[in-house]
């Protein structure tokens, strides 16, 4: 492939609901551009985005893949997004990857979940849009339907340009509203047909809502539209391109992926509607050294992006990453200013689903990839060292979803979490992290598949296998009352023995914290041993009375005690001090405490009253309410053990609209039927250990 600049390159996402053909489109691109001898089909798990062991084994898209091509003299970078929300971080990259978007849509269903959210995501990110109907050849396929539920969702902007022929059911061709003509697709291309005289009426209908939506991008178009009620093929042409351009318009073709049929129309609309990276807004970015915003310009020094990271298990880490401004070859060094490194030079690539095929130079609007760079991770920037600058980070989703994590052989633990801290680095949206109290490693992601895939990387990736369970609660215990107790310790087996008794007084600590308080009168306890006490008690605190979580917000103050002036010693006032905790705290009404979060659930109004509901099951409070544009925040609080697997059943309860954020914010006291049934579980436990 050529060498092509940023006036001559497309770079075009494809987005949607999981399971609307995204893929198989991609794979029928590919052959047309011929680039396939045959066209794979993602049920054979045989195309080329769909590489990933486990995209091939679950027949869905797990990661982003870009698929270069070229076609009427452009190259096209398409990018195949996956459409399952578990791997949105992955669409997340595909949109900072790409200038402007496909947007597929079934003919059968119509707009669904995954276009609202890709046409949200277009929408925010200012974003060239192109909605596609595909499945035009299946049963109950209707193209008028479809495009009256985009209307309802999106409005009239949402513009058809083609409207197909069915004929017997048959999607057989279409009229090009653009030109008024019609196109009878012939098994090897497209003849020319007269317009059906069933077709003729709703065909002028919709060429003059799409003349409409091409005059009102232009004040000169505007007025030529109102003069004369009509625009010329040219005009219509030029409004379609400044309204796509703006975000204006929304242009909808009509395809069928699957048989390959209408998909060569799509790709010259593609190069001939779709704006060239030179016209793509510029990525945000500072100067390196100073901080301050710098204007990045095609033609300036070096500089691109690492939007993605693969990890390879043959070649290495795989840096995929998008070329704003100069051009790089094997001979250049780059500069990472997030690292402070320089990268050595390397072979420069362009990838095609998992083949790495190597160029001689990327230029600026261009992807492609470099192999085994030391320092640079998803996110970082690549420059030259002359004029080192930053773009602004990729702004990911954040994990919803914790699972504990370990081998599932012992033995293990170590390569578990070696190769996870591989996939870390190809996967931003998943976390690993400890928990200090339960000693629980925790797995974040974004849906409990996400996180079942990750286990299967690892285990396809790495060879190693790990096991998931639900985490432990961090439950915590403390006293609700003031108690006394005496605690003695006295050993005598022969020789030198061992004495100390510590009278103590346990109520709860104004600050939630341990506080530990000296209240000896004239040396009964000498000075030299009251450390001692101190630390039986932390040591004691580990495992409380009720269920051994641990205790929390005491003030313990040591009042009294005796010693021996040969037997005393630290251990034995150790020993007394834990005696006194025990007894005296099971006398002070211990209860359990539980971790309570603060939860903002961002839903649709029509789906208010299931999940308030529903938080109201899991003994959540609602604390109030927030309008916003895209629907109702409803903010609670509820408690941790409840929510575990929230994001799982928020996705039902509204079918994938609804999201949350969540925050700690205190402990409570658990209620007594709950935690009697915790205390009674983590008896059992207990007796199992032993």
């Amino acid at each position: 492939m050529k060498i092509y600049q940023a006036n001559e390159i497309r770079n075009i996402g494809v987005f949607g609901h999981g399971g609307e053909g995204k893929t198989t489109l991609t794979e029928a691109m590919l052959y047309n551009a011929g680039l396939l001898d045959r066209m794979g089909k993602v049920d054979d798990g045989s195309t080329v985005s769909d590489y990933d062991p486990e995209e091939t084994k679950r027949h869905i898209s797990i990661s982003t893949a870009v698929a270069p091509f070229e076609w009427n003299g452009s190259k096209v970078n398409l990018i195949d997004a996956p459409g399952f929300f578990d791997f949105y971080g992955e669409v997340y990259e595909a949109m900072a990857l790409a200038d402007s978007a496909i947007i597929l849509c079934s003919a059968v269903s119509g707009p669904v979940v995954g276009t609202e959210k890709a046409m949200a995501m277009c929408k925010k990110a200012k974003m060239p849009r192109m909605i596609v109907i595909n499945q035009m050849d299946r049963e109950n396929a209707n193209f008028d339907k479809a495009v009256e539920a985009l209307h309802d969702k999106f409005g009239v902007a949402c513009v058809p340009i083609q409207l197909p022929i069915v004929e017997k059911g048959v999607y057989t061709g279409y009229v090009d509203l653009t030109t008024m003509t019609a196109k009878k697709f012939d098994g090897k291309g497209e003849k020319d047909i007269d317009i059906p005289g069933s077709l003729a009426g709703r065909a002028e209908e919709l060429r003059e809502a799409l003349m409409e939506a091409a005059a009102e991008g232009d004040e000169e178009l505007m007025m030529t539209y109102l003069d004369t009620m009509e625009l010329s093929q040219e005009e219509i042409i030029r409004g379609l391109n400044l309204g796509i351009q703006s975000g204006d318009v929304t242009p909808v073709c009509c395809i069928a992926a699957l048989p390959n049929i209408g998909v060569c129309t799509l790709m010259n609309n593609l190069v001939h509607y779709m704006p060239t990276a030179d016209k793509a807004a510029a990525r945000p970015a500072v100067n390196a050294r100073t901080g301050e915003p710098v204007q990045i310009k095609l033609d300036g020094k070096f500089a691109a992006q690492v939007i993605k990271t693969v990890a390879d298990p043959f070649v290495g880490k795989i840096s995929i990453m998008k070329v704003y401004s100069g051009s790089i070859d094997a001979a250049f060094s780059a500069y990472n200013p997030n690292a402070e490194k320089s990268e050595k030079s390397g072979t420069i690539y362009m990838m095609r689903g998992k083949n790495l095929i190597t160029v001689d130079k990327l230029c600026a609007g261009d992807i492609g990839a470099m192999a085994k760079l030391q320092f640079t991770n998803t996110g970082d920037t690549l420059t030259d060292a002359a004029e080192p600058v930053k773009f602004a980070p990729i702004d990911f989703p954040e994990p919803c979803i914790s699972l504990a994590v370990t081998a599932k052989k012992q033995g293990e633990e170590d390569k578990v979490f070696a190769g996870l801290n591989r996939l870390l680095e190809e996967d931003p949206t998943m976390q690993i992290e400890k928990n200090a109290e339960t000693g629980d490693v925790l797995i974040k992601g974004l849906g409990e598949m996400h996180i079942d895939v990750i286990c299967a990387k690892l285990r396809n990736k790495f060879k190693v296998e790990a096991s998931l369970s639900d985490p432990r609660i961090p439950y915590r215990e403390t006293i609700r009352t003031m108690a006394e107790a005496e605690g003695k310790h006295k050993k005598q087996t022969g020789g030198a023995g061992q004495f100390g008794v510590v009278q103590m007084r346990f109520e709860p600590s104004d600050n939630g914290e341990f506080e530990f308080v000296n209240a000896i009168v004239g040396g009964v306890v000498p000075k030299e041993f009251i450390p001692a006490v101190e630390k039986g008690l932390r040591e004691a605190m580990t495992k409380g009375v009720l269920a051994g979580y641990p205790m929390v917000g005491i003030k313990a103050t040591l009042y009294d005690g005796k010693y021996h002036p040969v037997d005393s010693k630290e251990v034995a006032f150790k020993s007394a001090a834990r005696l006194s905790y025990k007894a005296a705290c099971a006398k002070a009404h211990p209860v359990l405490i539980e971790p309570i979060y603060r939860y903002e659930v961002l839903v649709p109004n029509e789906y208010m009253g299931d999940i308030m509901g529903d938080m109201s099951r899991r003994r959540g409070r609602l604390i109030g309410t927030n309008p916003t544009s895209e629907g109702t925040e409803v903010i609670a609080e509820a408690p941790l053990s409840e929510m575990f697997k929230y994001a799982t059943d928020l996705r039902s309860m509204t079918q994938g609209r609804g999201s949350f954020r969540s925050e700690f914010v205190r402990y409570e006291d658990v209620p007594s039927n709950v935690a009697q049934k915790i205390i009674e579980n983590a008896k059992k436990d207990e007796d199992e250990d032993e």
